[in-house]
């Protein structure tokens, strides 16, 4: 049976998209302000504890939302039926609305204007296609451990992404609602407004191809509710 749509789960995406992207955003900030100019040291102050806090995210809110905080994993699961349509608009906007104030909050943390708008270029076929990449790992890495080993999604999420910040050109955004929040931030971990559309696009190409992977790979064997 496929779980009603209420404050509570509404709650959980919201909260978990905003300390995301508190960490995303302050881990940057932090990151580039103690590397001294080392932008491979500031980018390993940003990918460890992205990973981190996604760990912990998935353990806290998991039990309650599924822990999406990504609109191409809610499609996908109301693609496989174990979230109605409604239910996937309506974490969509929480995801959004929270990956937002999480921008918010990283920049009151360290003093900086609220309301920003970034000037990092983020674009280009390559950046385009390690952001395809990046989003079909991340859904074969979620339908894979569902299938296989359910307990083990919190950590293989965390790594995977802690992983894809360095294998891919894009550094991995691999999510919507992270990638509009960040063009919101003139800071390390920004990307230009001009430069969201294509991320998306890309995104939700290799969300599609992973979705179809990971269902043929993985055949489902019922509706449980996971989200």
């Amino acid at each position: 049976m496929i779980a009603p749509l209420t404050a509570r789960r509404l709650a959980a995406e919201f909260l978990g998209s905003a300390f995301l992207l508190a960490t995303v955003v302050g881990s940057g900030i932090m990151g580039a302000k103690l590397a001294g100019g080392n932008i491979a040291l500031a980018l390993l102050g940003n990918t460890i504890p992205t990973g981190a806090i996604l760990v912990v995210l998935i353990l806290i809110f998991g039990p309650i939302s599924g822990a999406h905080f990504n609109p191409v994993v809610s499609l996908a699961f109301m693609m496989r039926r174990q979230l109605t349509a409604q239910a996937c608009l309506g974490f969509m906007a929480a995801q959004i609305l929270g990956a937002v104030l999480g921008v918010l909050i990283a920049h009151g943390m360290f003093g900086l204007d609220l309301v920003q708008t970034s000037a990092t270029l983020r674009t280009g076929p390559a950046q385009w296609f390690a952001e395809g990449v990046a989003t079909f790992g991340l859904l074969i890495t979620i339908f894979g451990c569902i299938a296989t080993a359910p307990t083990t999604v919190p950590f293989a999420v965390g790594l995977y992404i802690t992983a894809a910040y360095w294998f891919t050109a894009s550094t991995s955004f691999a999510n919507p609602a992270v990638t509009f929040a960040r063009s919101l931030t003139n800071s390390f971990a920004g990307i230009a407004p001009e430069n969201v559309v294509g991320f998306i696009v890309a995104q939700l190409v290799g969300a599609g191809l992973g979705f179809i992977v990971a269902s043929w790979l993985w055949p489902q064997r019922g509706d449980a509710d996971l989200g």
